[in-house]
């Protein structure tokens, strides 16, 4: 009996390690990997998934990622897995850091262009269509990237605004 009153508060946890509006979006995403609507990601949902991209992978990639998770991959590890990702992440505090090197004025601001060319020509270089993609999520505004923002985003800390 401890164990099942263990096992259900764990899987609780689990939902409420993220914002409601998080879940819903981490749902859909599972949806449109489950691509048969079994309710468990499989090797064929996976290549289905990235055949639809225009991508085959080798089935010994695909086999890595489902191994990721400890067991079938239902909506609940989904989420789970999604936990331990972001909770793995840099702590807030270097990620912020990281980005105040290049604010001189200390402001919390850069300048779209400035991070632009930063993005595309330092270390893992970003094509065109990566910075087109980061800017669609990006806090920009006036020319400006609000990265104390971004940060919090990236974290899953930002409230919702009907919360």
């Amino acid at each position: 009996m401890a164990e099942d009153k263990k096992a259900q508060r764990a899987t609780t946890n689990v939902f409420a390690m993220f914002r409601q509006a998080q879940v819903q979006e981490f749902k859909e995403a599972f949806t449109m990997i489950d691509q048969n609507r079994d309710g468990v990601i499989d090797i064929e949902d996976l290549k289905d998934m990235y055949s639809n991209l225009g991508r085959i992978p080798p089935d010994a990639e695909l086999k890595e990622m489902l191994a990721e998770a400890p067991g079938p991959l239902n909506f609940t590890m989904f989420l789970n897995l999604f936990g331990e990702k972001l909770s793995g992440t840099d702590p807030e505090d270097t990620i912020r850091n990281a980005f105040a090197m290049f604010d001189d004025e200390g402001k919390g601001f850069l300048p779209e262009e400035y991070l632009k060319d930063l993005l595309q020509n330092m270390g893992d270089n970003f094509t065109a269509d990566e910075v087109k993609q980061t800017w669609k999520e990006a806090p920009l505004e006036k020319g400006k990237f609000n990265y104390n923002e971004f940060v919090s985003i990236l974290k899953g800390k930002q409230e919702d605004e009907s919360q």
